[in-house]
């Protein structure tokens, strides 16, 4: 491997085009990547405007194809999330399943020693575990931590992000001084794959995926007649006691703490509190009703804290950390401790009630110095 090249992946947006260029004037040698992962109009955009950075910038360009990995990892676990109730957060699985492994790869392919990309987080070592983390940015406002927690020991030893203490505006203010046309390029706020915003309406295009590629003719179309009727269930709105208020659309119109567009006139502020797939429930309450003091988190992954260190996750008093419950959440101090022998659950005792706890959603811990410790998907 050779430590004077890098392999930086390369969006299109501002980020990672002025990460490209920091990279490039501390000395190293640094080769562009565009991943494709879903064929949109914008993907075809955004591919042609990050090989146009790289040429301004001087740096090599190659494109990546990971849509077969970004289709079966993330696309289908969006599609299924919302049939089962549950809110999915894309970004978090394709950066484990498929953005670094694509990076990965081509790192390896140009005998590169590093990959970077153009995040606003830091990553560290921890010379007494020896393990590798994830560090919240210094500017915590735009700190983008929180979808990295699923990153391994082996990903993140290679991993360089350069705008770890940049402010936004200065990152926008170098991108105009160096000439580039990202300068002032809006930053992404929805989901790449789905590009009018219309989850719903994708769900219903895209239910042939969930069935197996062996499976054709007659039945093929009744599988897939069997989950547009799934999806298209409608079902009842109930408040807490299980009262009967009114009929919904169908359960993946919903979310956890949703308030608008429900469709339903109570003469009060109405909040979705649950969403109960089996029954096709959509539990309703005031906002108190959102606010929980526990959380349960599956298939976890960890970073500076390792499963193995008896660190007193399974002990009855657990340990103490600062746990985000979605992207844009600052954190609640909360314990936290193993459910069972196994190791398979961790329950999140939040030290004040927080709102809208999520299923689907990731819960990250962090310490006291905003390293990642690990984290896991609110069931």
């Amino acid at each position: 491997m050779d430590k004077n090249k890098i392999i930086i992946g390369l969006s299109g947006g501002v980020d990672s085009s002025v990460a490209a260029f920091l990279l490039r004037e501390q000395g190293y040698e640094v080769k562009g990547c565009f991943m494709r992962s879903f064929d949109t109009e914008t993907s075809k955009r955004e591919c042609e405007l990050a090989e146009r950075l790289a040429s301004r910038i001087g740096i090599s360009f190659e494109v990546a194809d990971g849509r077969e990995d970004f289709l079966s990892e993330v696309v289908e676990y969006f599609l299924r999330s919302y049939m089962e109730g549950r809110t999915p957060n894309p970004c978090c699985i394709c950066n484990r399943t498929v953005k670094w492994p694509t990076l990965m790869k081509a790192m390896k392919k140009a005998g590169a020693d590093k990959l970077a990309t153009g995040h606003y987080a830091g990553v560290g070592f921890d010379e007494h575990s020896g393990r590798y983390y994830i560090q919240r940015a210094e500017r915590i406002k735009k700190d983008q931590s929180y979808a990295l927690y699923r990153l391994s020991q082996e990903e993140l030893s290679h991993t360089v992000m350069p705008l770890f203490s940049y402010y936004k505006e200065d990152v926008r203010e170098l991108a105009r001084r160096i000439g580039l046309d990202t300068a002032d390029k809006p930053d992404s706020q929805e989901i790449c794959f789905i590009e009018d915003g219309k989850y719903q309406s994708f769900i219903m295009e895209h239910l042939d995926m969930l069935i197996p590629a062996d499976i054709s003719g007659t039945e093929r179309k009744q599988m897939l007649s069997g989950l547009r009727e799934r999806v298209e269930r409608k079902g009842s709105f109930v408040d807490v006691n299980g009262r009967f208020l009114g009929e919904h659309e169908g359960i993946i119109n919903y979310t956890i703490g949703q308030r608008k567009g429900l469709g339903i006139a109570l003469g009060k502020r109405a909040f979705v509190k649950e969403i109960r797939p089996g029954s096709c429930e959509v539990v309703l309450s005031d906002d108190e009703g959102l606010y929980a003091r526990e959380a349960l988190v599956s298939d976890l992954s960890f970073q500076l804290l390792a499963i193995d260190d008896n660190l007193g996750l399974s002990s009855p008093e657990g340990i103490e950390a600062t746990v985000k419950i979605r992207y844009g959440d600052r954190g609640m101090k909360a314990r936290l401790s193993f459910t069972d022998e196994e190791r398979n659950n961790i329950r999140i005792h939040f030290q004040e009630p927080v709102r809208a706890v999520t299923p689907g959603q990731a819960a990250v811990f962090y310490d006291d110095e905003g390293r990642i410790l690990g984290g896991g998907t609110i069931l």
